[in-house]
């Protein structure tokens, strides 16, 4: 089983690798025509890298498309059995030996539920099977598969010769209180429906624009190398293009069945000194507000895990130990468990989609408030970016910390854990804390290197 990396690149001890898995996946990114569907997934430091789309599969508001790797579509409409038909259709798509890569969308989460999905939603899932897949590790650079010898030998010779990007460039500012009265305003509402038992927390949070061109390449290369996420991806899938350094995975399934989630509730921030971060960490570890909303997150985590596993396998690993994440540091915990015969990835992942630390509890009633609440739909944000494998495996990566690019507009977006003792001033500063995990790290596109 895999567990989250706390460390980047740079931090990885002993002589320089051989190869830069990080730089190596900037590389073909660069490489690629911006035309081509492209995913870039980074887990325990291996850089999994999908280029092109053999075929594809899409979930709407109301329907699935699928089309396979003959080129031929098929399209069927979705219903309230919306989990078995994506998990039947996924099943087909992704064949034994092979990963799918591509996003969920939070609004996914309605139809799993059998919710009404909000009003201006656009695609729920978004899901290729590479027609290029190649993974870049310390130790080397391996075409997992490929149609095309002679593109395998360009990518391997464009990861070769990767360097590092750039560390500094013209900083593009970014409002941090751009809609900020706005957020109090409606911390302010949950926290007075908290107190009146119509749920027990909320996540809220608020989307900042981003002005001015941003190369998301650079940008993902540069914020990895000074996060520490549990995962990060780089994509330009569907119409969207994102760059972000996921603070904890939704759910990890491995093929023999075994999974875990990984709930982070409880947030101080980190400024670099170990003396002023030490102290925030005691801190967070003291806070009744931090430790409450942390604890019912692990037991709903822990309840949603025993509804898919078998008796008697599931348990907590290291509950509330402090993770440094970025700009900020959290309580986090994982549980683990085994599949119940007949369970699958896709059981593990409805249950515990969309992530309790994204959404709130109970899970219907938060999600219903997010609707009220915030402005529109929320799309990739808290949602999930994923890879599935055709042996059962599926990994699942909570989409936080991301700029996000879509119809010419630039943007960040986060938010806070809403619960009866919440301070509106200090859920703003909390979403502050942690837009800083990106926004320090962002370079125009004529500042690049080439």
């Amino acid at each position: 089983m895999s567990t989250a990396t706390d460390s980047p690149h740079r931090d990885i001890p002993g002589t320089a690798p051989a190869v830069d898995p990080i730089a190596g996946g900037a590389a073909l990114a660069r490489l690629v025509d911006p035309a081509e569907p492209f995913v870039l997934y980074e887990r325990d430091r291996v850089v999994g890298v999908a280029l092109g789309a053999a075929a594809e599969l899409v979930v709407t508001p109301t329907g699935l498309r699928v089309t396979d790797v003959h080129g031929r579509t098929r399209t069927e409409p979705i219903d309230g059995t919306a989990l078995d038909r994506i998990a039947a259709a996924v099943g087909d798509f992704v064949p034994a030996g092979r990963r799918a890569y591509g996003w969920a969308a939070f609004e996914l989460s309605y139809l799993i539920h059998g919710l009404p999905v909000p009003a201006g939603a656009g695609d729920l899932l978004r899901l290729v099977l590479p027609t290029t897949e190649v993974r870049v590790s310390t130790t080397g650079t391996d075409i997992v598969h490929t149609d095309d010898p002679e593109r395998a030998r360009d990518l391997r010779r464009a990861v070769s010769e990767a360097t590092p990007g750039p560390e500094r460039g013209t900083p593009i500012p970014v409002d941090e209180d751009d809609g900020a009265d706005r957020y109090r305003r409606i911390v302010a509402t949950a926290i007075s429906e908290i107190h009146a038992d119509r749920f027990r927390k909320v996540i809220l949070s608020r989307a900042v624009p981003v002005a001015g061109d941003v190369d998301l390449v650079a940008t993902y290369e540069r914020g990895r190398r000074n996060n520490t996420p549990a995962r990060s991806f780089l994509l330009r899938l569907g119409g969207l293009t994102a760059a972000g350094f996921s603070p904890e995975t939704v759910v990890e399934v491995t093929d023999d069945g075994a999974f875990s989630t990984q709930p982070l509730a409880g947030t101080r921030a980190r400024h670099g000194d170990d003396l002023v971060d030490g102290a925030l960490r005691d801190e967070l570890l003291q806070d009744p507000k931090e430790i409450y909303e942390h604890a019912v997150s692990v037991q709903t985590a822990q309840d949603e895990v025993a509804d898919v596993a078998a008796p008697g396998s599931v348990h907590v690993d290291g509950f509330m130990h402090v993770v440094p994440r970025g700009s900020v540091q959290h309580l986090a915990s994982r549980v683990r468990g085994r599949l119940r015969p007949g369970a699958t990835a896709w059981d593990a992942l409805a249950r515990l989609f969309p992530a309790v630390t994204a959404s709130g509890l109970p899970k219907t009633n938060a999600c219903a408030a997010i609707s009220r609440h915030e402005d529109g739909p929320r799309g990739l944000y808290s949602g999930a970016v994923l890879t599935i494998d055709g042996d059962g495996g599926l990994d699942a990566a909570l989409a936080l910390r991301t700029l996000y690019q879509q119809e010419g507009r630039t943007w960040l977006r986060a938010g806070a854990g809403i619960v009866g003792t919440s301070d509106p001033d200090r859920e703003l500063e909390e979403t502050r804390e942690k837009l800083r995990s990106v926004s320090r790290f962002l370079i125009a596109r004529e500042q690049v290197r080439r």
